[in-house]
């Protein structure tokens, strides 16, 4: 058996880790889709992420909708025309330039994020509180540096899924 070298050791607890935030990602995600689920069963994750940027953002153009969520304009625009359908957001004519759209969450879509956010802070609450002082304040500490060098804002500062 060879000696373990510090490489071989970095890249076994990256693994570890990647491992364990994977796991995490997986409740979370399904955390997600329950609290969806129990306000309109007809909302994708996919659809309540883009409420959720106009809840963070405001108003936004189809190009600007499209860049915030990753995906090629012709996707966020078929996005764009479920949701308007469903009342959750009002495409008009920007102000500034009659020729663009922009989407905007509707008093429907605000409240949906709303209901949807409050539930998911419960369920996590309910699962957190379960856990040792101690380790809340680790997840706290950990949770901040993987959310820092994944370059997203601090807590607050957006609400994503």
């Amino acid at each position: 058996m060879s000696p373990s070298t510090p490489a071989r050791e970095a890249g076994a607890d990256a693994d570890a880790v990647t491992d364990a935030v994977l796991a995490a990602s997986r409740m979370l995600m399904g955390l997600s889709a329950r609290s969806i689920a129990a306000v309109d069963d007809t909302i994708t994750l996919p659809q309540f992420r883009l409420l959720v940027v106009l809840d963070g953002r405001g108003p936004l153009k189809l190009t600007a909708i499209a860049g915030a969520l990753g995906v090629n304009p012709s996707t966020a625009t078929r996005m764009v025309d479920r949701l308007v359908t469903t009342g959750r957001i009002s495409r008009e004519p920007n102000p500034a330039s009659r020729r663009e759209l922009v989407v905007d969450l509707t008093a429907s879509g605000r409240a949906l994020v709303r209901d949807v956010m409050r539930r998911r802070r419960a369920l996590i609450n309910r699962i957190v509180s379960g856990m040792t002082p101690t380790a809340r304040r680790n997840l706290v500490r950990a949770l901040g540096a993987f959310t820092a060098a994944g370059g997203e804002p601090p807590n607050g500062a957006a609400t994503w899924l």
